[in-house]
């Protein structure tokens, strides 16, 4: 094997995790800050200048607080759970493209880690091991309180992964390809998704918060609980974890959202300027990360009756209802 590829792989490897360790703590610094200006507050302005250093003041007091483990737990279980979490926010970005390719010293090098013809699928298998994290989390606890938030946060996870698996299909059928790459340049030659998939994004979009657990799905963090739901029986950088991975996937899936539907890193000039490629794709993620926050700021939580209701009674019909016109659209167009 070429020992130049291998050692490529593995620095596009760790350039993806730190990425997405640093953005998950820069992320609740632009949540903290966009929500206190949607709320008229200050925010976060001590830590450094403009609060900027907020992040490592956070992540410095979780290192120190102590670790307690429930006295009846099962131990293995109970750490084995956070990092089942936080593993597929971190390898889902193995197949969003940041753009085409780059040339050093003669070699070319894709700006993705892997190209699979099957890259949505992948996409989809490895979001779905999340659910174990949070399973096990709340069954290890050996605790009744989490024991029944981890089994309403999986009931709420499985019923919008319905309605997100259909929203994948629009962009399949009009690139006729499930590689991730093939959708942004199918998007290159026609238009932006969004515009021929409207429904398609909305009901993605919904979906995904639904499966990070972002408001107005938020039932692990409703304020009107006594208790937090599946995490409640942790603390110290095990609790972090669990934060970790919602906000790295809220990068992620806003990533997956930009290429899916808003054509990706596709952008004035980057035929001629490779490199622009990732600046255009990390300023749609930040618009869409922004209209997360947005609705976090804006909606109230929904009842969980209702939350489940409208996954199954609104989502999913109109899921497949897209995907119906979706096919007819295309089998009549020449």
């Amino acid at each position: 094997m070429d020992i130049i590829l291998v050692l490529e792989w593995v620095i596009k490897s760790i350039i993806l995790i730190l990425f997405g360790v640093i953005g998950f703590a820069y992320t609740t610094y632009y949540e903290r800050r966009a929500l206190a200006r949607i709320q008229t507050r200050i925010g976060p302005n001590r830590a450094g200048p403009a609060g900027l250093l907020q992040p490592v003041a956070d992540g410095i007091k979780l290192i120190f607080n102590e670790e307690l483990i429930p006295a009846k737990a099962d131990k293995f279980l109970f750490l084995l759970a956070p990092v089942l979490t936080v593993l597929p926010s971190l390898i889902i970005w193995a197949v969003v493209p940041w753009g085409t390719s780059i040339t050093i010293s003669g070699r070319e090098i894709p700006l993705y880690l892997a190209d699979i013809n099957v890259g949505v699928l992948y996409i989809m298998a490895v979001a779905s091991i999340a659910v174990y994290g949070i399973v096990l989390a709340g069954w290890s606890s050996n605790s009744k309180y989490p024991l029944l938030g981890s089994l309403r946060a999986t009931a709420q996870i499985i019923s919008y992964e319905l309605s997100l698996g259909l929203a994948f299909v629009g962009p399949i059928l009009l690139s006729n390809s499930m590689s991730m790459v093939s959708i942004v340049e199918k998007q290159q030659e026609t238009a932006w998704f969004i515009i021929l998939q409207p429904l398609g994004f909305v009901i993605f979009f919904l979906a995904v918060l639904a499966e990070i657990n972002r408001a107005p799905f938020d039932m692990p963090e409703a304020e009107q609980e006594l208790v937090g739901g599946y995490h409640t029986e942790y603390s110290g950088m095990k609790f972090a974890l669990f934060f970790m991975a919602e906000y790295i996937k809220m990068i992620a899936i806003s990533a997956i959202a930009a290429t899916l539907f808003l054509g990706g890193y596709s952008g004035p000039w980057v035929g001629s300027f490779p490199w622009l490629g990732p600046i255009y794709l990390m300023l749609k993620i930040i618009i869409l990360l922004f209209v997360i926050i947005w609705i976090r700021g804006t909606l109230p939580r929904f009842r969980y009756d209702r939350l489940m209701a409208f996954g199954w009674k609104i989502m999913l019909p109109a899921a497949l209802i897209n995907v119906f016109l979706t096919a007819v659209v295309i089998m009549l167009l020449p």
